[in-house]
C-alpha cells in the first residue's frame, strides 16, 4: 500500500517503517499519524512480519515533534480531541502491538517524536540523538502519553525535570537514565536494531505477545499485573510454540516457532 508520508520495507520477518517528511524534520501531522496507524495495523496482521522497526528519514531527525501549525488555533475541545484521537490511533496502539516495536532514534526526537519512541517496546539511539519534551515552552503539556510513559521509564523526578525545563538530553544521558536501551553511531543504528530484531525472530511469537500483554498490564488502572502474568503463563501451555520449544530443548535442537 502506497503512503504519502511513509516508506515501508519488509525483509526476513522485519518490517522497517520510515517516517518520510524530511523537509518538516518528520513532524507528526494528522495524515502521518493516520498512515502510521494503517501501516502498523497491516504489519500486525501480516504473518510475514515478526518485528517492526520505526525510524525517520534523513540524518537530522527521528521525529522533531508534532506539526504545530495544525493545532495553533484549537480550542479546549479540539485540543482534547487531538490528544485522545492521537493516543488511540498511534501511541497506545504501538504500545499494545503483539509484535516487538523497536524505535531507531536518529537525531532529534522531540515532543510527539519522543512520545512515539516511548510507545515502542525497545529504543536504540544514534550518538547524535537529542531527546526532549518541549511542550511547556509553547504553553501546553505533552499530550500523546509523554507525562505518563516518561515517568514510568525514567522515574518521576527525572521526567518532571525534562518536562518542566523543556530541555533536550543527549543520547548518553538517555542511556544512563534508562530511556534508551542502546546507543550506537548513526551509521550503525539500523544494523543494531536489526541485530536485536534477529534475536527476537528466533523466539516464540506467541510468548513474546503474551509477555508484552503482561508487562503492559502493570501500568493499567485496576489490573493486577501479577495475576495477568499467571494467566498468560498458563495459556502458554496450550500453544504449539510451547510444545515445540520444550520438545526442541529436550531433543537438543533449535526450535521452529510458528506463533501458534
Amino acid at each position: 500500500m502506497p503512503y504519502e508520508n511513509l516508506l515501508t520495507d519488509t525483509a526476513k520477518g522485519i518490517q522497517t517503517i520510515t517516517i518520510n517528511r524530511p523537509d518538516k524534520l518528520n513532524a507528526l501531522n494528522r495524515k502521518t499519524i493516520e498512515e502510521l496507524h494503517n501501516a502498523l495495523s497491516a504489519a500486525e496482521k501480516e504473518d510475514a512480519v515478526r518485528v517492526i522497526i520505526i525510524t525517520g528519514s534523513g540524518q537530522k531527525a527521528f521525529v522533531a515533534g508534532a506539526d504545530i501549525a495544525e493545532f495553533a488555533n484549537f480550542n479546549v475541545e479540539q485540543g482534547r480531541a487531538l490528544s485522545a484521537e492521537g493516543q488511540k490511533l498511534l501511541f497506545d496502539f504501538v504500545q499494545n502491538l503483539s509484535k516487538p516495536a523497536i524505535a531507531a532514534i536518529n537525531g532529534f526526537a522531540l515532543g510527539g517524536g519522543l512520545e512515539l519512541a516511548l510507545s515502542c517496546h525497545v529504543r536504540v539511539a544514534s550518538d547524535n540523538a537529542k531527546m526532549g519534551l518541549p511542550e511547556v515552552s509553547l504553553g501546553v503539556i505533552p499530550g500523546y502519553g509523554g507525562t505518563q510513559r516518561l515517568a514510568q521509564i525514567v522515574g518521576k523526578g527525572k521526567a518532571l525535570e525534562m518536562i518542566m525545563t523543556a530541555d533536550m538530553i543527549t543520547a548518553e544521558d538517555a542511556h544512563n537514565w534508562g530511556l534508551v536501551n542502546h546507543v550506537t553511531t548513526q551509521e550503525s543504528l539500523l544494523a543494531k536494531c536489526v541485530e536485536l530484531a534477529n534475536k527476537m525472530l528466533t523466539r516464540s511469537p506467541s510468548a513474546i505477545a503474551a509477555a508484552i500483554r503482561s508487562v503492559n498490564a502493570n501500568y493499567k488502572d485496576g489490573v493486577n499485573g501479577f495475576e495477568k502474568e499467571i494467566t498468560e503463563f498458563g495459556k502458554s501451555f496450550a500453544t504449539a510454540d510451547f510444545k515445540e520449544g520444550t520438545t526442541a530443548f529436550l531433543e537438543k535442537r533449535k526450535p521452529n516457532f510458528t506463533g501458534k
